[in-house]
């Protein structure tokens, strides 16, 4: 895991919730692309580090948290994102039956599942093994269904003694009213263009500029779009090969990032089409002609794609359908 010798940008924030004794629940919002969970993993072993200054890396406890053993440590993510990092002890597979075994396996949840939740609060209010408190961390918050979050809410409004929350969450309106007013926020910033192109650079990456556009400012998330296939030359052509109704780049991408894509190219689209400027691709990439309300209906669609995107649809035809509806925006008469 990544920390703030390798991503410069987080050791102001590290230092500021290090020291943040304001309330025992904060939501960490922004910087997804960031290095957001990298901070997160950070603060919870500052938090339970023995040694000052924390995190100092030696002492028993930051090397159990390195090693994701840590019993006073404990991070709720869903089996996706498990397995996605690579953490994917004890994660369950898809569900069918292993080869030769007969044996039943679940899909892997994209939620925080409610059993875990009901684990995890249990957890929070037993005594702590090494005397200095308890942290426990969502990865990615939003993921909590509504079950799972009414039932953190009377550990947020009442925790045990020394036990602290770390909500980890892009934007905090995704989470219920509830849990927003139980929580004090942090807003983690993206780093200034000119950090985060040189980090860029020095990664390797060509063309990051044009990346580091297409999110906003993040510099992982520009480098998983590298690592993706989405080179800086295919950035710039795909509003081009929407408007031909050409689906080949975006039908090698994984559904979610496809719609993804599909829903920056319409933003952007519906920006310039209404006189305003495009976010996430340069303005001259965009031919011109496209009908706002041709490109609303086609970001409702878009939307509401990206509601179900666990829908056993087939993903190159859900593509190329989309790709067609917005096609018609700039060919409708």
């Amino acid at each position: 895991m990544l920390d703030e010798r390798d991503l410069p940008w987080l050791a102001e924030p590290l230092q500021r919730l290090r020291d943040h004794d304001r309330s025992h629940a904060l939501i960490l919002h922004g910087g997804g692309g960031s290095g957001q969970l990298e901070l997160a993993l950070r603060v919870a072993q500052a938090w339970l580090c023995e040694r000052a200054p924390a995190p100092c890396g030696q002492c028993p406890s930051c090397h159990l948290t390195l090693a994701r053993s840590n019993p006073d440590l404990r991070i709720l993510m869903p089996e996706t994102v498990k397995l996605a990092l690579g953490w994917d002890e004890g994660a369950e597979g898809e569900s069918d039956s292993d080869e030769g075994s007969g044996k039943s396996r679940k899909k892997p949840s994209k939620d925080i599942r409610i059993d875990a939740m009901r684990q995890a609060i249990d957890w929070a209010h037993t005594s702590s093994s090494r005397g200095r408190g308890k942290v426990l961390v969502l990865y990615p918050a939003d993921a909590m269904n509504e079950t799972s979050a009414n039932a953190l809410l009377k550990t947020l409004e009442e925790p045990a003694a020394g036990t602290r929350l770390l909500l980890c969450v892009d934007d905090p309106e995704r989470l219920l009213p509830t849990v927003r007013s139980r929580c004090q926020r942090v807003r983690l910033v993206p780093p200034a263009p000119e950090q985060a192109l040189d980090w860029l650079t020095r990664q390797g990456v060509e063309g990051a500029a044009a990346l580091l556009r297409a999110t906003g400012g993040e510099p992982l998330a520009a480098r998983s779009l590298l690592a993706e296939g989405l080179t800086p030359a295919l950035w710039s052509q795909l509003p081009g090969q929407v408007a031909e109704g050409d689906t080949r780049s975006l039908a090698a991408l994984a559904l979610p990032r496809a719609v993804r894509v599909l829903q920056q190219i319409c933003h952007d689209a519906m920006a310039l089409a209404a006189g305003g400027s495009p976010r996430f691709f340069e303005p001259g990439l965009f031919p011109p002609g496209a009908r706002l309300e041709l490109l609303a209906d086609w970001a409702s669609e878009l939307a509401r794609v990206a509601r179900h995107d666990e829908h056993p649809w087939n993903a190159p035809l859900r593509v190329e359908a989309l790709v067609a509806q917005g096609q018609r925006a700039w060919n409708a008469p």
